[in-house]
């Protein structure tokens, strides 16, 4: 059953930055964009200073449940992810037990239909229990009522490429792409951060740029080779840009995602230890920073992905060694990617809105997702204050995650309101009610 959402009228909002419109909304759809617009009965919201970009589409999402409640949950998670402007996530498998199974992704779909914040599309494993020796249940996971269209290993590769070969073919019966973390196991043995001059002053086991490269390279070939669609997660160094920029260029179906911590941070930063910084892949060097920021703005990186990697705070601080990979990223993305690329000249607001949803959503195949803000289209839309800036302080966040890399760190821009299909999740900057469909998936009736 669908319930009902209200008429809400926005005005003088700046639709992609352009020009300040009035945008009508009823029942979960654009009704009208104009100038002057009325509507007896709407909730006005005045969005003057504002703007309009549709609902981001995160590609890559930890939300730990089920079985890692202790680090987040799918209502922690979701209430991030609508603070931080998103209308739709795709959770990651690795969670326990491991969503390689149509019970567990499920289980985790009907779980973000209950929360309400924002849609949640599971993400299912490649391989039974994220181990590499046979394939999952694909199938299953893709006839099931989560209709899952993605999968991926996540934090740990699909290193046999007969078994990568397999899956990219068994996903083309069901339009389904394989995403692939790009990490050859035997090159990054005991790895702790990114090699180079750092790590070797630091002494501490380089990860080198080879090792993603070698993988992503490998796999564009396959999915040539049998004709399937490739996507290449949080890609980290200048030499992946060039492979995926040769690939797409010879038109092999790939696409790729950049995290916003490696369009800001580099392996510099771990000269303090501070393991909040420790991260899969690792951070890496400026000059891979420049580089994946120039791949984001001419296309060759289609996306970006949060990898949003929530940890109880004890798997966190302690010694580097010890310390898991990992760094929060769900209420920080919008202002990270602003202060990286649209600050700096190199996207527009318009070339924001392609990246953090458009093409999310195309990858992810949610036809009702990162579409055009226009009369009768569905109500999956943000409006943010580009001039506003804040200081990120974890422990005020929704994640129950407290590992945010940019602690401390001030940022420009702030999400003043959600709507998702239709519904304020978010209101003046704070969260407001789930959509009034979760209450009905709680009771059972959906």
């Amino acid at each position: 059953m669908t319930t009902t959402t209200g008429t809400y009228l926005i005005k003088g909002a700046s639709i992609l930055g352009g020009e300040a419109s009035d945008v009508l909304i009823r029942d979960g759809i654009i009704a009208e964009i104009g100038h002057g617009l009325e509507a007896g009965g709407a909730t006005v919201i005045d969005a003057a200073g504002c703007v309009a970009l549709p609902g981001m589409v995160d590609v890559h999402t930890h939300l730990r449940e089920p079985g890692r409640e202790d680090a987040e949950t799918v209502e922690t998670g979701t209430r991030a992810a609508a603070l931080g402007g998103y209308t739709a996530v795709h959770a990651m498998a690795n969670s326990t037990p491991v969503a390689d199974t149509a019970g567990v992704v499920e289980q985790v779909y009907t779980l973000g239909r209950a929360a309400g914040w924002v849609d949640v599309r599971p993400v299912g494993a490649v391989t039974v229990g994220l181990a590499g020796e046979q394939l999952a249940e694909l199938g299953a996971m893709a006839d099931s009522r989560a209709r899952v269209r993605m999968f991926s290993d996540d934090g740990i590769c699909v290193h046999d490429p007969v078994l990568m070969r397999r899956a990219l073919e068994y996903v083309k019966a069901f339009d389904g792409v394989v995403a692939q973390h790009a990490q050859e196991p035997r090159l990054t043995a005991g790895a702790q951060m990114n090699e180079g001059d750092v790590s070797a002053v630091l002494g501490l086991t380089g990860w080198p740029a080879v090792a993603e490269e070698s993988i992503i390279a490998r796999d564009v070939l396959l999915a040539q080779h049998v004709g399937s669609r490739l996507h290449v997660c949080h890609v980290s160094t200048a030499g992946s840009v060039e492979i995926i920029r040769w690939a797409k260029e010879r038109g092999i179906d790939v696409t790729a995602e950049v995290t916003p911590h490696h369009l800001l941070l580099t392996d510099d930063l771990v000269r303090s230890y501070d393991p909040v910084f420790k991260v899969n892949p690792p951070l890496r060097t400026d000059a891979d920073v420049q580089a994946l920021r120039a791949g984001l703005a001419d296309g060759t990186i289609d996306v970006v992905g949060t990898d949003h990697a929530p940890h109880p705070s004890e798997h966190k601080e302690c010694e580097w060694a010890q310390a898991a990979m990992g760094m929060t990223g769900l209420e920080t993305a919008l202002s990270v990617v602003q202060h990286a690329m649209i600050e700096t000249g190199l996207m527009t607001w318009g070339d924001f809105a392609r990246v953090t949803s458009t093409a999310a959503a195309k990858i992810g195949r949610l036809s009702d997702q990162g579409r055009p803000i226009e009369a009768g289209e569905p109500a999956n839309l943000i409006l943010v204050d580009p001039a506003a800036r804040w200081t990120v302080d974890p422990s005020t966040m929704a994640t129950m995650g407290r590992n945010s890399p940019f602690k401390g760190r001030e940022l420009p821009g702030k999400v003043v309101a959600t709507f998702y299909k239709g519904h304020p999740t978010v209101l003046e900057g704070a969260l407001n009610t789930p959509h009034p469909d979760a209450a009905a998936t709680t009771a059972g009736v959906a």
